[in-house]
């Protein structure tokens, strides 16, 4: 997939792992990613959380007739975080015909949980 020209560009979240089964991300905490008080922006977690939840859902369709967008996330911010780097991991819940629900982990380098978030994916048909 082509990522130069996207959110994920943008926010400088990289691609770790992926499979069917679970997705890992990486995000920065910096600059591009910190609110006014010098924080994490929530916004920027939910992107990353979203973005999760999305490349594992394009793993769990046929990409020839099915395209998928997101429906609903929610996220609870647990921790705040300055600086340094965070991990997504994120995990199907439900894998359906016409929806996905899959649960990101956002933690920091020693673990300890920054957000969690759960992102319900839509299955559409890409046939006219």
């Amino acid at each position: 997939m082509e990522f130069e020209h996207t959110l994920m560009n943008s926010l400088g979240i990289e691609v770790k792992e992926t499979t069917k089964e679970k997705v890992i991300m990486t995000m920065p905490v910096d600059e591009r990613t910190r609110q006014p008080f010098g924080l994490l922006h929530g916004g920027a977690s939910v992107a990353l959380a979203e973005t999760v939840a999305s490349y594992g859902g394009f793993l769990n369709i046929d990409p020839k007739s099915q395209g998928i967008v997101g429906l609903e996330i929610n996220a609870n911010h647990i921790k705040g975080k300055k600086s340094g780097i965070v991990t997504a991991v994120g995990t199907p819940l439900h894998i359906g015909k016409t929806t996905q629900v899959w649960e990101t982990r956002i933690s920091d380098e020693v673990g300890e949980l920054i957000c969690i978030s759960r992102c319900t994916i839509a299955v559409i048909s890409l046939k006219k």
